[in-house]
C-alpha cells in the first residue's frame, strides 16, 4: 500500500462525512495522534480532529461523547498524556468503540498514560494502543471499520499481505548481508 502524505487527507463534505474522530487532550499532543490521521488516510477513511479536554473543557467533552454516533461517527480514537482521563470519560459516555492512545508528555515517559487508560473498571472498555503508538490506534479503527466495509477489507488485507512482502525483503537484505 502506498504512503499518502497527511496533505492528502480525506475533505470533509457533506457527502464525506467522518467515520473516525480523532480527539486529543490538548494540541501538544496532536505530534502523536497525526500518525493516527496517516494511517487512516492510507486507507482512504474520512476523520475529523480535534482538541476534547476532559479538565479544560468537560461540558464539552461530554456532548461530543454523547452525540459523535449521530453524527456518523463510527470508532473514536482518543489520544492523552498524564492523568490520561479523556479516554476513558468518552467511553463512559459513548455508545462507540473507543480506542486510546498513552501520549508522552513528562517524566514518566507515557507508562502513567498507558496505565490510565488501560486499568479501566468493568464496563467502560477503552482499547490501549502502546505508547505514542496511534498509528496502530488508526490501523485498528480500519478493522473496526472492515467488518462492515469491503472496500477497508480489501485495503486491510493488501496492508497485510505489503506487511509480508517487507519481511521477505527484510529476509532477503539478511541472507546477503551473511554471505
Amino acid at each position: 500500500m502506498k504512503k499518502k502524505s497527511t496533505s492528502a487527507k480525506k475533505k470533509i463534505s457533506a457527502v464525506t462525512r467522518p467515520l473516525v474522530a480523532i480527539i486529543m487532550g490538548s494540541k501538544t499532543d496532536y505530534k502523536t495522534m497525526q500518525k493516527a490521521e496517516e494511517a487512516l488516510t492510507e486507507f482512504d477513511i474520512p476523520f475529523i480532529t480535534q482538541v476534547v479536554s476532559a479538565h479544560r473543557t468537560p461540558e464539552a467533552m461530554v456532548e461530543f461523547a454523547k452525540m459523535a454516533h449521530t453524527k456518523g461517527i463510527k470508532v473514536i480514537i482518543a489520544g492523552a498524556g498524564a492523568a490520561a482521563h479523556l479516554p476513558g470519560m468518552v467511553a463512559s459516555l459513548t455508545p462507540l468503540p473507543v480506542i486510546g492512545v498513552p501520549v508522552i508528555v513528562n517524566s514518566l515517559n507515557g507508562l502513567d498514560a498507558l496505565l490510565a487508560i488501560a486499568q479501566m473498571p468493568r464496563g467502560v472498555p477503552v482499547a490501549t494502543m502502546a505508547i505514542d503508538n496511534a498509528y496502530n490506534a488508526g490501523l485498528f479503527a480500519a478493522r473496526i471499520l472492515s467488518t462492515d466495509s469491503q472496500k477497508i477489507l480489501r485495503k486491510t488485507l493488501q496492508f497485510q499481505k505489503a506487511q509480508v512482502g517487507k519481511v521477505k525483503k527484510m529476509n532477503q537484505e539478511l541472507k546477503k548481508l551473511r554471505s
